[in-house]
């Protein structure tokens, strides 16, 4: 550090781009990591982990739409939106997925 050339100041308007390619990237991140979560839980409840039992399929199904859930309110939390909203809909896809998967393939 040379005391006699300081840091030029920094642009407003490039540390706001800068924030939120950051809170993009985090966003991505929180989703990949909660669908291979989600994604986990459905693959647990095909193979039966459960030992045959019906509700313990169900469960595992639902376990992983709550994660998907907490996903999606992360990201909206994290994007300084409200945290409910119809996306938490889309949870219902994995649910009807792996319950569908976890019936017909065992």
């Amino acid at each position: 550090m040379d005391p006699n050339a300081p840091r030029p100041k920094r642009d407003p308007e490039a540390v706001k781009r800068l924030e939120r390619v950051q809170r993009r990237v985090v966003s991505v991140l929180i989703m990949t990591t909660i669908a291979h979560l989600t994604a986990g839980m459905i693959l647990a409840a095909v193979l039966d982990v459960g030992g045959g039992n019906t509700a313990s399929k169900i469960g595992l199904c639902i376990i992983g739409s709550l994660f998907w859930n907490c996903g999606v309110a992360a990201v909206r939390a994290l994007n300084r939106k409200k945290p409910l909203s119809l996306w938490h809909l889309t949870s219902l896809v994995p649910l009807a997925v792996g319950l569908w998967l976890a019936f017909t393939i065992s």
